[in-house]
């Protein structure tokens, strides 16, 4: 890349707007970091660091601080206002957009460690927000996913009610039974998922039935080595630790006690009924807002407008969330959210319609 000869104010104006948006990314990750601790603070303050040398090398070639300097880049204000707040993952998801929109690639007076530097970052927060979405609950998944359903679900329901000329009152009671209908089904549905779920985990599981048998297998030529191979252990190790069980089980160790393996930790399932019950209420949380203005009287193309804005809206921000969550763009996931809404709502509606006229 070719550095022009002689700096234009134009290119100073740019480099001001580099330096101000390092200094407020660095703060992001300080934010970020207090809020923290041992590894990924450590992290994060290293990622400060980082967008500090950067900082520098703006401050060198603009020949010191300048006397006046623009304003950050209003995502990343938006960031740091976030990080002080929140310091969540959707910060972080946020900062792994930002770091993919670096302009130091194609930057002529950035060095070209710098333009790398940007691409590790961008692979160290998506690293960090990778940890958080894991550490995310599947509870706060389901809320986001299952309110999704109910909001979707009970829009179509209602639009299609309402597009045969029904009754308001009608109409409120369809939306009400769509949405303890839906809500049942869904906790019913999560129950007997996570059970079974659990009764096949705990069919797998390790246990003690054959540790009295050990002190009476061949030292030399035992079978437990074949328990550990079905384990997906390699021969070399089945081998040895078969051996190192039979030897501590000969000479009374209390390694003989469920020395085939300790039972796996599977409370990462969760409980069935907790899944139950907060599966019918994220169901239920969004199959209610369709029903709203019907709740409240609105009836007829108000009602319906109403209906439309409230879930698209409540549509958009689970979207978000979603593309969030994912790493991607928010926005583009919130629209996908609202179009598969609204177009579900428009095809019942269509057909409610067709029936009302054929009825009428």
């Amino acid at each position: 890349m070719s550095v022009p000869a002689q700096p234009t104010s134009r290119d100073r104006r740019r480099w001001a707007q580099y330096l101000v948006d390092e200094r407020a990314e660095a703060q992001v990750y300080r934010d970020l970091a207090a809020r923290r601790d041992g590894e990924e603070r450590e992290i994060l303050v290293a990622l400060a660091d980082a967008e500090g040398r950067h900082e520098a090398h703006w401050l060198r070639l603009l020949g010191g601080e300048p006397a006046r300097l623009p304003r950050p880049d209003p995502r990343t204000v938006l960031l740091g206002w976030m990080a002080k707040r929140f310091g969540s993952i959707f910060v972080l998801a946020l900062a792994q957009n930002a770091e993919g929109r670096s302009p130091y690639e194609t930057e002529p007076f950035a060095t070209p460690t710098m333009a790398a530097d940007e691409k590790i970052h961008h692979e160290v927060v998506r690293g960090l927000a990778a940890r958080g979405r894991r550490r995310l609950s599947g509870t706060f998944r389901a809320a986001v996913f299952g309110a999704n359903d109910g909001l979707v679900s009970n829009l179509a329901l209602i639009m299609g009610i309402g597009a045969t000329g029904a009754a308001p009152q009608f109409v409120l009671f369809s939306g009400i039974a769509g949405l303890l209908a839906g809500a049942l089904s869904m906790g019913a549905g999560e129950f007997v998922s996570v059970r079974s779920q659990r009764e096949l985990l705990d069919a797998t599981e390790p246990n003690d039935y054959a540790d009295e048998a050990l002190p009476d297998l061949d030292l030399d030529a035992n079978e437990l080595a074949l328990v550990y191979r079905t384990r997906g252990m390699p021969l070399p190790e089945a081998l040895e630790r078969a051996r190192r069980v039979v030897s501590a089980a000969q000479d009374g160790s209390p390694l003989t006690r469920g020395s085939l393996d300790a039972p796996a930790d599977h409370e990462v399932v969760g409980g069935a009924w907790s899944a139950a019950v907060s599966s019918f209420l994220f169901f239920a949380s969004g199959a209610i807002i369709p029903v709203l203005p019907w709740m409240f009287g609105l009836s007829g193309l108000a009602a319906v407008i109403t209906a439309l804005v409230l879930v698209g809206i409540a549509l958009m921000a689970t979207g978000a969330m979603v593309g969030l969550l994912s790493g991607g763009p928010p926005l583009r996931r919130a629209l996908r959210q609202l179009l598969i809404g609204y177009g579900a709502a428009a095809v019942t509606y269509g057909l409610g319609w067709v029936f009302g006229v054929s009825l009428g």
